[in-house]
C-alpha cells in the first residue's frame, strides 16, 4: 500500500524535529534563537542520562530538550543530574512506522504551561496529532495499554491457553489490525519487551512474573524475533515465513 500524500509531507517534516528512528536535530520554536532537540537512544538509562547531561552541557539555556524514550519518563532520567533548569527537559514520544502521526507531549511537575503549549503547536504544524500526557506516566498513554496487551498475551501464552497464530488471529480479526500482539513483539524484539516489562515491573507493584519468565526461555534460546529470525515466528528478510 503506497503512502498517502498527508503521510509522506508529514515524513518529510518530521525530520526537522528528530521523528525518524534513532534521530537527534533542532526543531525552531522561535527567531530569538530558541530550539528544542530531540534525543533517541537505547533503553539503557545510564545512556540515557548522559546524552542528556552531554546536552545540557552543550545547549543554551533557552534550547528545550527532549527525550523520545518509550518506557522511562524525563522525571527518571533527569533524576540525580546535575542541570541548572530542569524545567526545559520534558518527553515527546512519536511512534513507528513513521506514517504514524500521534505523538506524546509529557512534561515534568516544573515544566511551564508555555513549553508544553508550543510543544503541541509546532508538533500540530510539522503534520503530527499532538496528545498532551497531563501527569507523568510510564509508557504515557498509549505503551501503557499496549502494555497490558503484552502482559496478557504472554500470561495466554504461558499458561497453554492458545498459540500466537491463534491469538494473532483472533486480535486481527476482532480489532481489523495489519499485525496481532506477537507479530509486533517479534519486530519489537523480544529482548527489548523483556527490558521494557522488567522497568514496568520496578516502579509498579503486582506485575506477574510469568511473562518476563517466558521471554527470558526465548531470549536464552537467542530467539529474538525479527532480528535473529526467530521469536513467536520463524523470519526472514523482515518478513514472517511461518
Amino acid at each position: 500500500m503506497g503512502r498517502s500524500a498527508d503521510s509522506t509531507s508529514r515524513i518529510t517534516r518530521g525530520r526537522s524535529i528528530g521523528l525518524m528512528a534513532g534521530a537527534r536535530s533542532t526543531l525552531p520554536m522561535s527567531s530569538s534563537g530558541t530550539g528544542s532537540k530531540l534525543i533517541a537512544r537505547d533503553k539503557k538509562l545510564a545512556l540515557k542520562r548522559e546524552t542528556i547531561q552531554k546536552m545540557h552541557d552543550v545547549s543554551s539555556p533557552s534550547t528545550v530538550i527532549a527525550s523520545n524514550s518509550s518506557s522511562y519518563t524525563i522525571d527518571e532520567i533527569i533524576q540525580g543530574l546535575g542541570l541548572k533548569n530542569p524545567s526545559r527537559f520534558v518527553s515527546l514520544h512519536s511512534y513507528w512506522p513513521p506514517e504514524t502521526s500521534a505523538i506524546e507531549v509529557m512534561g515534568t511537575p516544573e515544566t511551564p504551561s508555555h513549553i508544553i503549549d508550543k510543544l503541541m503547536s509546532e508538533c500540530s504544524a510539522h503534520g503530527f496529532s499532538p496528545f498532551h500526557v497531563r501527569k507523568s506516566s510510564t509508557g504515557y498513554i498509549y505503551n501503557r495499554i499496549w502494555a497490558a496487551i503484552k502482559r496478557e498475551t504472554l500470561l495466554t501464552l504461558s499458561e497453554g491457553v492458545a498459540t500466537p497464530a491463534e491469538i494473532d488471529g483472533i486480535f486481527k480479526d476482532v480489532l481489523k489490525t495489519p499485525k496481532g500482539p506477537c507479530e509486533q513483539m517479534d519486530v519489537v524484539g523480544l529482548d527489548v519487551v523483556r527490558d521494557i516489562e522488567q522497568h514496568y515491573a520496578d516502579v509498579r507493584d503486582g506485575v506477574p512474573t510469568e511473562p518476563r519468565r517466558l521471554l527470558d526461555e526465548y531470549i536464552a534460546e537467542k530467539k529474538l524475533g525479527v532480528k535473529s529470525g526467530s521469536g513467536f515466528y520463524e523470519w526472514k528478510d523482515g518478513r514472517k515465513v511461518s
